[in-house]
């Protein structure tokens, strides 16, 4: 096996279907791609779309992107069909590699992987811890992750949780800071969707910003806020009392945990 080059998906709902998006803009042949997934109306132009699991064919990788409670339902169906020369990656939150090998013993490895919507667009961060996966395949999982983002290796698995909190779920808190963000701008007097517009502006161009500078985003915005400044005014009424700090710390702690809890569930 030179490569991952035939990849089955199982389940191709939204964090599937963002990765084989990203995929197909950087170039990657449609052919290489099957999915198995009986309520996807269709699948992108040269992409498979099956309704059921394949039981005999071999595939270089397989990407589980079903919802984790449907493991034990969709493991026995697609057993035969990871075999010794197939890479198991699975995008299922809480479920444990020890869990996923216990499932697919015949695997050549599994591979968490923590990605996010972005994936779609090249930008996803990508956390991904193995087991049973030699050095050689290792590399062809980094190369078959990174037209999808920035694609970190973990040697702690108890680390995935707080991953998942941080990257799997953080958009969404992301997206509701900038929803927050506009409806603080319209209740200042700025019409609704002009609030939205210039706050997706700002956090798009600060994120940019943030991404290609040398500093910290802390530094960052040091350097924004001059003594006595406006800047400074509102940075002052964020860090009272270490009140937003606390706040995201709960947010992530709560994310982490549940993430936690649905490892214990997988493991039942």
């Amino acid at each position: 096996m030179t490569g991952l080059h035939s990849i089955l998906i199982v389940g191709c709902g939204n964090m599937g279907g963002a990765m084989l998006k990203g995929w197909l803009a950087a170039g990657l042949e449609p052919e290489r791609f099957t999915i198995a997934d009986p309520m996807l109306q269709e699948a992108p132009e040269g992409v498979v779309l099956q309704r059921e699991l394949p039981e005999d064919q071999a595939f270089d990788a397989v990407l589980l992107g079903v919802k984790p409670q449907m493991l034990g339902e969709v493991a026995p169906l697609l057993e035969k069909a990871v075999g010794p020369s197939t890479v198991l990656l699975s995008i299922l939150a809480g479920v444990e590699l020890v869990t996923l090998a216990d499932r697919f013993p015949r695997a050549a490895g599994c591979v968490r992987v923590m990605p996010n919507l972005a994936a779609a667009l090249g930008k996803s961060p990508i956390a991904m811890v193995a087991g049973g996966l030699d050095e050689a395949l290792r590399e062809k999982v980094s190369a078959l992750m990174a037209p999808l983002g920035t694609a970190e290796w973990l040697e702690n698995e108890a680390l995935m949780d707080a991953v998942t909190a941080l990257a799997g779920s953080g958009p969404a808190f992301v997206y509701r800071f900038i929803d927050v963000l506009a409806a603080g701008a319209a209740e200042l007097g700025l019409p609704a969707d002009t609030a939205q517009r210039l706050a997706l502006a700002t956090v798009e161009g600060a994120s940019l910003l943030a991404a290609s500078s040398p500093h910290s985003p802390g530094e960052l915005a040091r350097r924004v806020a001059s003594p006595g400044g406006t800047t400074q005014a509102g940075l002052d009424t964020l860090d009272q009392h270490g009140a937003l700090e606390r706040l995201i710390e709960a947010t992530l702690r709560s994310a982490r945990d549940r993430s936690a809890e649905m490892a214990a569930e997988s493991r039942r």
